[in-house]
């Protein structure tokens, strides 16, 4: 069954109600392997129910509306289909005890041709669910490896691009992380057995369970932080990245920053591979 583009933009999602304390703010920074050294304020703040931060990167295992692509009527290929991309706008500070609403929505089908597969892009925004004040926007680009051709337009609106400066990077943040890095994390997000069972991981051409996408993404959020904002979570406004490779649990993530044109321009690399696994990353911060 192929994309039918119509069907699939006009794609009712019911609004998803979430709430959330401080112990799942603090679960989901452990998952990030945040608290690894429990002296430092720049981790404890976020771990710790005194004066608690959430990670701004929490948003976006908030309110998810499943694994939807699997369904038949989406007429996508799911075996095929990778995160490619993800951005975050934060409008008002995550807490660390809040009850949101999720709303999804297509938010851009586009076709790259037959054998070329398609990408599909998926909006969320979370509200307060007593003030209706808008918390996050954010968009997940998923590439459609399998799903081409269907006769959907070609190109999508315009979208930045990043260019990583061919000079050194201003600064370097070095993060390890746990073997059992993805166990914790799933419990805050994507149960997904690729991340916690040998045999389905090998089943996928991997020699062990990978990590999220988003737990990478969500680790170097924190580098980003605390390099930039001086670990005030409130001080990140946007960050958008591209995944390019998978992260495996207890490797170290190197996150390389340059400052540019008043955002951070980053990419992350597994440091034991030399593998670059996110790339082409900006983020913004409330100005000083």
């Amino acid at each position: 069954m192929a994309i039918d583009y119509d069907r699939l933009m006009a794609r009712a999602f019911p609004e998803i109600t979430c709430s959330y304390g401080w112990r799942d703010s603090a679960l989901y920074a452990l998952g990030l392997g945040i608290g690894s050294d429990p002296l430092a304020a720049d981790e404890l703040r976020f771990v710790y129910e005194k004066e608690i931060q959430a990670m701004p990167s929490m948003a976006v295992v908030l309110g998810h509306p499943g694994f939807w692509v699997s369904d038949p009527d989406a007429g996508i290929d799911y075996r095929k289909v990778v995160h490619g991309e993800q951005s975050l706008v934060i409008h008002a500070p995550l807490a660390p005890e809040a009850k949101l609403i999720a709303r999804n929505s297509i938010d851009e089908i586009i076709d790259k041709g037959e054998g070329r597969g398609a990408i599909l892009r998926v909006r969320r925004d979370l509200h307060d669910a007593e003030t209706g004040t808008l918390q996050s926007s954010q968009v997940m680009s998923m590439f459609c490896r399998g799903d081409g051709g269907f006769g959907g337009p070609s190109t999508g609106r315009p979208v930045p691009a990043v260019t990583i400066p061919d000079r050194a990077p201003d600064r370097t943040m070095i993060r390890s992380t746990l073997p059992q890095a993805a166990l914790i994390y799933r419990l805050s997000a994507d149960l997904n057995p690729l991340h916690a069972d040998p045999e389905v991981a090998r089943g996928a051409g991997f020699d062990r369970p990978i990590f999220h996408g988003l737990g990478t993404y969500g680790v170097a959020c924190h580098s980003l932080i605390v390099a930039c904002a001086d670990g005030q979570a409130a001080g990140l406004t946007s960050m958008d990245c591209r995944f390019t490779a998978p992260f495996f649990p207890g490797e170290t993530l190197r996150t390389d920053i340059w400052q540019e044109d008043g955002a951070a321009l980053f990419r992350c690399t597994a440091v034991e591979r030399d593998k670059v696994v996110l790339d082409r990353g900006r983020a913004e911060f409330t100005q000083a």
